[in-house]
């Protein structure tokens, strides 16, 4: 009888040609295209890429962009249904509970390759900066304004978010951030996505379910525990102490280490330089970047072991970048989630034509008998 794994480390379950996570030498890349050279690109070119395996023309480009501007503003049902929601609901259970029910009516007539996944997935792609925007703003007593007529996904977002118009270095990072996080191979969002599709469900059931899988503080919720716990820390010189005790409690310090990678998390490498010329012009946040480096300077210290090397992961420094750019701490997962829906829908291109019903097997292990410590199925054997 074999060993049950139950978190499927090293359980091969596909194939995918929409990106590659190496582990062992620290690289991620999207369709064979490194993510170092990746960042420099923009944005709407690599969600092209990850979508359809290629570089976009300028036409095609320019298509999908108009395509996302045209699906981008929330219908009236859509803002009734954020209207009913209480005003402490959290944004991740604000996307999770409306993808589903979103208005899939189609607002031009922009073909896009991928049939009517790509286009149901497209247009939840497009809403959910309006939806994120949207619910920041209402829960803040602002008026329901959401969208603007700008092109760029990410600038609108941002312009409606702050109110004001982004500086260069901030939708640099923002870009940056977004596309470091769009696609990760098979981690447990995506594998439940393909779990949905298997059963041939509707792709807006599937990124739902894959949403609702990257809420959880193992996944993409780490970013605003990791930011979190830096606030509570409050300085650098307190990071050793601070450290030490969550150890003492068996706790974690989110953010740091990944499963995949035994060296550096590449996206962090990334993006901690990027974190750190953002914060760099304010000193409130200039102090919680240096606490976030003492932190994960600690962890180092007390935690790594000779020939497993223990560094931050994406998630960890993330969330000053976010924080930087004026977002509140619950966003950032939702954040997250307007990246890797992108994701979500290159992997329901790819496997919805090869699926099959996801259905593994399991050991049945009866329970003991109320009032005995036994198995019953050893429980008053005679021969």
């Amino acid at each position: 009888m074999c060993d049950i794994n139950i978190g499927l480390e090293g359980v091969l379950v596909g194939a995918t040609a929409v990106s590659h996570v190496d582990g062992a030498n620290g690289s991620l890349s999207y369709r064979g295209i490194d993510i170092e050279a990746l960042i420099e690109r923009p944005y709407l070119q690599v969600v092209w890429l990850l979508l359809y395996g290629a570089f976009p023309s300028l036409q095609e480009e320019q298509r999908l962009a108009h395509f996302l501007l045209e699906h981008r503003a929330l219908a009236n049902q859509e803002r009734n249904m954020l209207a009913a929601l209480p005003t402490a609901t959290h944004p991740m259970r604000v996307l999770q509970a409306l993808v589903p029910v979103l208005d899939f009516e189609a607002r031009s007539d922009i073909q896009l390759p991928g049939g009517e996944d790509a286009r149901r997935g497209l247009i939840i792609a497009a809403r959910l900066p309006a939806l994120l925007s949207a619910w920041l703003r209402y829960r803040s007593g602002h008026d329901w304004h959401t969208t603007s007529r700008r092109l760029d996904p990410l600038e609108d977002f941002l312009a409606t978010v702050k109110g004001s118009e982004p500086s260069a270095l901030e939708l640099e990072a923002l870009r940056a951030a977004q596309i470091l996080q769009m696609e990760h191979s098979y981690n447990a969002g995506t594998f439940a996505g393909r779990v949905v599709l298997s059963a041939a469900s509707p792709v807006e059931s599937s990124i739902a379910a894959s949403i609702g899988t990257l809420f959880g503080r193992l996944h993409g919720g780490a970013d605003q525990a990791a930011l979190e716990f830096a606030e509570k820390v409050g300085r650098p010189e307190a990071a050793d102490a601070a450290v030490e005790a969550v150890l003492a409690e068996g706790g974690r310090i989110m953010g740091v280490g990944h499963r995949e990678y035994q060296v550096l998390d590449p996206r962090a490498r990334l993006l901690k330089p990027l974190a750190a010329s953002l914060c760099s012009e304010d000193a409130g946040y200039s102090r919680l970047y240096q606490t976030l480096v003492a932190i994960e300077e600690s962890c180092i210290r007390q935690l790594e072991k000779p020939g497993k090397p223990l560094r931050a992961n994406v998630e960890f420094y993330k969330g000053a970048v976010f924080h930087a750019l004026g977002l509140p701490t619950d966003s950032f997962t939702a954040m997250f989630a307007m990246a890797r829906v992108w994701g979500y829908i290159a992997h329901a291109l790819e496997f919805r034509p090869q699926a099959r019903l996801i259905r593994p097997r399991a050991r049945y292990q009866p329970a003991p008998a109320p009032g005995n410590p036994q198995n019953l199925s050893s429980a008053g054997a005679t021969g």
